[in-house]
């Protein structure tokens, strides 16, 4: 048992854990004799019946708060044995980084941080209740069977291209009806463009001359043993996608009302909004202000300032994937449409590029989000695709717009009663 000095503190008994995958280094500091610390460290194996042997001497000890970093997935065990007994904090790597110079062992990392804890120097992480923890797997699970089925569409495209098909070239989704037709009977034998090209449906039929042309290639068995492989690999995707959809539905039950809020805004869809609640969860109260939350998503520029100077690359940093990818999907799709998350889009990307006015579209949807699920009652009301139209003030533009027209033209112009005046040059 080490004995150490007084210092200024915020939790008089804590825990730290060191986490690694095989085995867990636990420091606990607590009140010693004379005003002074006491600490003591512990080694244990990161298993179910270990944990628990240290969540008993934690309890023997009066522990009142744990924390750990959050390496890799190894923090997931002792944090959900450990969450019902004690306060827990899942603390940022970059906010518990130990001193140049101190010494890199598993034991002095896990008294470091006992010490920035009970000194309140760092804040906890954003970790969501169990209900909220189970539907984030399958959510995130359903995402990369998305993308995943995507790439296998993808796949195929380039197949049809080794065969010269340029399908892609004239139909939009050649996976829809009418593609899919005609790669099926691709894969059946059919070689005849003409006979393929008949295969379209709706619109497409007006096509039928340049699907012809399109279906025109070298099609062989090789490429047909691969587009069935692929085929019954999307088929068997979209199978478990559409299983595991049932089982969000099933499981978001208890929060059907916030689904409804989300999916009142342009752009969010039910998909959409479960994976936005799976991410960040219904209790708002975790997050002081919309602010937080965006903040918290990286879904803002980060603030560095040094010697009264300030970087203007505007770098967000590495936030959440997941939500950001949901939150680039919703940007996307309101782009397309005449509402005020659309023109605001629009507005950005003509000068900033699509890149910051995705992000600055996703940190609207973040901000819109956190006030309708901080009330239930609220609902979504949307400002409209003039918002920012109407709130131009007209004769500071006018000016302005002189001012250029001055410029290009070389002779003097001025605004009397609304109405452009050009002077007229001396004689």
């Amino acid at each position: 048992m080490d004995v150490v000095e007084e210092h200024d503190r915020m939790v008089e008994r804590v825990a730290a854990i060191d986490v690694a995958k095989g085995e867990l280094k636990v420091c606990v500091r607590i009140p010693g004799d004379a005003g002074r610390r006491r600490q003591e460290v512990r080694t244990y194996q990161a298993t179910t019946r270990a944990i628990l042997q240290m969540a008993d001497w934690l309890h023997s000890q009066q522990v009142t708060l744990v924390v750990m970093e959050a390496t890799s997935d190894y923090w997931k065990p002792p944090f959900y044995l450990l969450e019902d007994a004690v306060e827990c904090w899942l603390l940022d790597a970059k906010q518990v980084k130990n001193l140049p110079g101190r010494p890199k062992t598993d034991r002095e990392d896990a008294i470091w941080l006992a010490k920035v804890a009970e000194r309140g120097m760092a804040r906890p992480s954003f970790v969501p209740p169990k209900p909220i923890r189970r539907l984030r797997d399958l959510c995130r699970y359903r995402r990369a069977l998305t993308q995943e089925r995507t790439r296998e569409k993808q796949r195929i495209e380039k197949v049809l291209e080794d065969a010269q098909i340029k399908l892609s070239s004239f139909i939009r989704d050649i996976h829809g009806v009418s593609g899919r037709q005609m790669i099926e009977a691709l894969i059946a034998g059919e070689r005849d463009p003409k006979v393929l090209a008949q295969m379209a449906r709706g619109r497409m039929r007006a096509k039928i001359s340049v699907l012809e042309e399109a279906l025109t290639g070298h099609f062989a068995d090789h490429h047909a043993y691969i587009c069935r492989m692929m085929l019954d690999n999307i088929d068997r995707l979209s199978q478990q996608i559409g299983e595991l959809t049932a089982k969000i539905d099933e499981l978001i039950a208890p929060f059907e009302h916030q689904v409804a809020q989300l999916d009142e805004v342009a752009g969010i869809g039910r998909v959409s909004a479960q994976d936005i609640i799976a991410e960040i969860g219904v209790d708002m109260t975790r997050f002081a202000t919309a602010a937080h939350l965006v903040s918290w998503a990286k879904f803002c520029p980060q603030v560095k300032q040094s010697g009264g100077k300030k970087p203007s690359s505007g770098a967000t940093g590495k936030g959440n994937p997941w939500l950001a990818g949901a939150l680039g999907e919703v940007a996307i799709s309101t782009s397309r449409t005449r509402t005020f998350l659309g023109a605001r889009y629009r507005r950005l990307v003509r000068h900033r590029g699509k890149k910051k006015a995705l992000v600055a579209v996703g940190n609207s949807v973040l901000t819109i989000a956190w006030h309708l699920l901080s009330d239930p009652q609220a609902r979504y009301h949307d400002l409209g695709p003039d918002f920012y139209d109407t709130r131009i003030n007209k004769d500071r533009q006018a000016r302005s717009l002189a001012r250029q027209l001055e410029h290009i033209t070389g002779q003097q112009i001025r605004i009397t009663d609304g109405q452009l005046v050009i002077a007229q040059p001396a004689a």
